[in-house]
């Protein structure tokens, strides 16, 4: 294959380059490039390199090449199924892509934890990485990284039995890679044997044992041919596992015997599965000796995990009876059916209880022991129905989620567009009126003064903050840029034409935030801006307001906008309204953002997303303004 070649020739030149290399700033920057690709092929050589790399970097700080350490690290730990010890270094990557990464890079990132994540089987985890890493992708698209997205979401559905919805998912990301008009990185062929996998075991639950071959067979060309050999014990036994049921035990043999004896996968699951397999065989051709011996090794492989596999000791004790049941040892033969039903009894495998139990009274059969053959074929029919109880909870169960989550879906479209809705009618209320006749009363002045450059410079802001208003009412979501500049827009007009330079404003964004690709409802920090104005900075002869966005520590797809000012406060306000009827505006936009904000948020439970708080001299009790924090939700930017 010619694109393996072009990999084979270029990791040689790296090898060499590296095998010749002293300088030792050099051989930092060769081992990072041979590692990110032996991490997918050869894992105990990329983690020699990567721990000369993790020594070599003590001496020189070189961020980038540090945060590939981890990377490259998290995903060989992975490959050698140390999950937890893969997520510490997933989670460091993270913290250091946080400080200096880029969109892409943490999206990616985010995408190969959400793998550790599954393995872990933290499910939620994992789906809550993958939605952090499509709203990246949402402001910076990448098709490559969007079918790895597919691909990860159809093993959680696969996990969770929904078979249609995964099978979808993973034709569907197959059909991306495919369509990449770039070449394909070592990395996406990986991802193509994940996808081809998943198919496989998809096939193989529903009994489509040919189908199930053909799609493990495709893994196995493509890791034989891409060398990628981490996972291939697991590959080998999976294709055996299907010519078994297709009842090839030719074919079967073939593939068990590579999954033991490849070196590279240090599954001794995936071996021990082999040899009982291969056991199994050898028993269907009566050739008990073998057989007994590889369900010998078998068995001591399974006790060498770290996990006791009750699940397989059952059935290789099954076997082991059944094979000294032809042999006519009985007492031997009784001794493992007690074991095997002992282990399925401790995981409550009711489908595994069951054809022990037939089993068994086929063994007392056979031996004309017909009371006892009687007995387990009861306790068989017992098991049976206990299993199909299972069953039918386990799907209930599952439609119920299904069910929660369509709910949730479409109660989340209909908030949607009840923000949409609540959006126009506050956009209708946005500008007070005071606010228009006081600017447009102010420009007829310059130009009732001959002062035409004035009047023509803020008639024209006054003009584009009118067309931004009708724009945006068509829009529900801006970036926080775009947001900033009406801000200022607005904020600029009241001091010029409604204060006489008497009002002095900021606006401030934390240098975290990337304001041109962050998306947020429109105009919605403006009502609260209007507020502070008409209510407590319009009495004052010299009043300022400051505007500032912060990321919110403790979630960061939430923005802190705070509005403070020196205002008279509330209370003073309060009294102002009430004995001055001309002056009795209440902004209508802050209730109905309010209510926007509860939408936008999701929230269920009427929690505020708006706190505000009165700000007074400790010593007299003096008020000295207003500050208002809103919660802004961060939404996904359609990228024009």
């Amino acid at each position: 294959m010619t694109v393996h070649r072009d990999y084979d020739t270029n990791i040689k030149y790296l090898e060499q380059k590296l095998a010749h290399q002293k300088d030792k700033q050099q051989r930092v920057i060769l081992i990072d490039q041979l590692a990110s690709h032996y991490a997918y092929t050869d894992v105990a050589k990329a983690r020699a390199l990567l721990s000369e790399q993790q020594q070599l970097l003590l001496n020189w700080n070189i961020p980038d090449l540090k945060l590939n350490f981890h990377l490259n690290t998290a995903i060989v730990e992975n490959q050698l199924y140390n999950f937890f010890l893969a997520e510490i270094h997933f989670l460091q990557a993270i913290d250091l892509l946080n400080e200096r990464g880029s969109a892409i890079q943490q999206a990616e990132a985010f995408i190969d934890y959400a793998g550790t994540c599954t393995n872990l089987n933290k499910m939620e985890s994992a789906m809550a990485f993958l939605r952090k890493a499509e709203k990246k992708l949402q402001s910076f698209p990448d098709e490559r990284l969007q079918t790895r997205i597919l691909c990860r979401e159809g093993y959680l559905n696969l996990y969770d039995n929904n078979y249609s919805k995964s099978v979808e998912l993973l034709l569907e990301a197959d059909k991306g890679i495919s369509a990449l008009t770039s070449k394909l990185t070592i990395k996406d062929y990986y991802f193509l044997t994940l996808i081809n996998s998943g198919l496989g075991k998809i096939y193989e639950q529903n009994n489509q044992h040919e189908q199930s071959v053909k799609a493990y067979l495709r893994v196995v060309n493509m890791c034989e041919t891409m060398d990628i050999r981490p996972r291939l014990s697991w590959h080998y036994l999976n294709v055996g596992n299907g010519y078994m049921a297709l009842d090839d035990d030719d074919s079967a043999e073939v593939y068990f015997w590579k999954a033991i004896n490849v070196k590279d996968d240090v599954s001794l699951q995936a071996r021990a599965s082999a040899y009982a397999n291969l056991g199994h065989c050898y028993l269907d051709r009566k050739l008990y000796d073998q057989a007994l011996d590889f369900f010998n090794r078998a068995e001591q492989l399974y006790e060498e995990n770290s996990t006791r596999d009750f699940y397989n000791f059952s059935i290789l004790d099954s076997w082991k009876a059944q094979l000294y049941a032809e042999l006519g040892e009985h007492e031997r033969a009784l001794h493992h059916f007690d074991n095997a039903y002992a282990y399925a009894e401790i995981i409550e495998d009711y489908r595994l209880l069951s054809e022990v139990c037939k089993s068994i009274a086929t063994f007392y059969a056979d031996l004309g022991n017909h009371k006892m053959a009687y007995d387990y074929l009861v306790e068989h029919d017992r098991m049976d129905q206990l299993y199909e109880d299972q069953v039918s909870k386990r799907e209930r169960i599952e439609l119920e989620v299904k069910y929660d989550a369509e709910k949730k879906r479409r109660e989340t479209e209909l908030l949607k567009l009840k923000a949409t809705q609540l959006q126009l009618k506050a956009l209708r209320a946005q500008m007070n009126p005071h606010f228009m006749f006081n600017a447009l009363n102010s420009i007829q002045n310059y130009i009732t003064s001959n002062d035409v450059t004035l009047a023509a410079k803020y008639l024209s802001k006054f003009a584009k903050l009118m067309r931004r208003s009708l724009e945006y009412s068509e829009q529900e979501i801006i970036s926080l840029e775009e947001e900033m500049e009406f801000l200022m827009d607005y904020l600029e007009i009241n001091a010029k034409l409604r204060f006489g330079d008497k009002l002095k404003y900021t606006i401030v964004v934390d240098e975290e935030i990337e304001d041109d690709i962050i998306g947020v409802p429109t105009m919605i920090v403006q009502p609260y801006v209007e507020n502070a104005i008409e209510h407590g900075l319009r009495p004052k002869e010299n009043g300022w307001i400051r505007v500032e966005f912060l990321m919110l520590e403790e979630d960061d797809n939430i923005i802190l906008c705070v509005i403070e000012d020196n205002g008279i406060g509330r209370k003073a306000a309060k009294h102002l309204q009430q004995t001055v009827q001309h002056h009795n505006h209440k902004s209508m936009g802050t209730s109905i953002t309010e209510t926007r904000l509860q939408i936008l948020h999701e929230s269920e439970d009427n929690k505020s997303f708006v706190r505000i708080i009165d700000l007074e001299d400790t010593n007299t009790g003096e008020p000295l303004g207003t500050r208002v924090e809103v919660l802004i939700p961060i939404m996904e930017l359609e990228i024009k």
